[in-house]
């Protein structure tokens, strides 16, 4: 019989994802969140609606289960972790701890943390031209404000329970995951959803704001590469935290138009320097990811910008803030 497991912030873009994937293979999955999944009903076998700030919901949520994904996590784009600094750390904090002590006091057998490229120094990313950042590169320790000093507070807990109480723990460092069912619209959606968003209602030949200079660097990583690469470590033996993303550094000037290119339209940038940008470049350096997984992201960056481009369309014409199009397959 397949293991049962809890994935945390299953309402979410990476969790709802995950919840999927897991089911397929197998396993008995519940779900547990503040809300369920925004654009399609939950694929768990049950699914508990639980403010995970509180102790007695993180009992809850984790017992009689043999795994936890911890992906629960008060979160969104620059522009969000740039002004709920305070609320952030708040929330995730007591998510994060209690989840942790209550897997351990429920004797779950091995809990993943999902961290994120937001815990590298500040002073390794001022230049667009990034050094692909190493996991050894997070210290000495210079984390984003706020958001990244959280997660690199977590990875070292999750050392701690390892070490000290045998929870056999894994913790992955995100590069920047995007794709379908994701939020695009709100102030709390990423680079790709929100230009996609962007693109779609401008006319072709419009103009679209772009926050920067636009020559900020990052890479980026498709979703269903994340939550391969999620399992791989969970079954992994590996301890230590582990980048996953892809390895290609494009600006945003380039990324917007590449989905350009997508739709089909010709758009101009107007750039808005008052605007959140965070570092200047980050890149992620796959060869642990390679020695320790035997893999690697595969989905291009291409491939996966046409189906969140696509899905992004579907809803704006769903909600009728478009008219009703037929896109070509890109």
């Amino acid at each position: 019989m397949q293991k049962k497991v809890v994935v945390t912030g299953a309402g979410g873009f990476i969790g709802h994802h995950l919840v999927k994937y897991l089911v397929k293979r197998g396993y008995t999955v519940r779900g547990v969140d503040i809300k369920l999944p925004e654009y399609e009903p939950t694929a768990a076998h049950e699914f508990e609606l639980l403010d995970l700030r509180r102790w007695s919901n993180c009992l809850q949520a984790t017992r009689g289960v043999s795994e936890v994904y911890a992906l629960a996590a008060e979160m969104g784009g620059i522009g969000f972790i740039e002004t709920h600094k305070a609320e952030i750390v708040r929330d995730s904090s007591l998510i994060n701890l209690h989840t942790i002590e209550a897997a351990r006091l429920n004797g779950v057998q091995r809990l993943l943390f999902t961290s994120s490229a937001c815990i590298y120094p500040g002073y390794l990313q001022k230049d667009a031209d990034v050094k692909p950042l190493r996991e050894e590169d997070a210290y000495p320790a210079d984390a984003e404000d706020g958001y990244g000093w959280e997660k690199l507070y977590m990875e070292r807990t999750c050392r701690h329970y390892r070490e000290d109480f045998g929870l056999e723990t894994r913790v992955v460092r995100f590069h920047n995951i995007f794709g379908p069912l994701g939020t695009y619209d709100g102030g709390r959606e990423k680079s790709p959803a929100a230009i996609c968003r962007k693109i779609a209602l401008a006319e072709d030949g419009g103009t679209i704001e772009v926050w920067g200079d636009g020559q900020q660097t990052r890479s980026y990583c498709y979703i269903d590469d994340c939550v391969e690469g999620i399992y791989r470590l969970m079954r992994s033996d590996y301890p230590h935290p582990l980048n996953l993303g892809q390895d290609r550094l494009i600006s945003i000037n380039e990324l917007v138009h590449l989905v350009a290119a997508i739709a089909g339209k010709k758009i101009y940038l107007q750039h808005d320097l008052t605007k959140p940008q965070g570092v200047r470049g980050r890149n992620s350096d796959n060869s642990r990811l390679r020695e320790v997984l035997q893999w690697e992201p595969s989905v291009s960056l291409e491939t996966g910008l046409a189906r969140t481009y696509e899905f992004i369309v579907g809803e704006l014409e769903k909600t009728g803030r478009l008219p009703i199009t037929t896109m070509a397959a890109a």
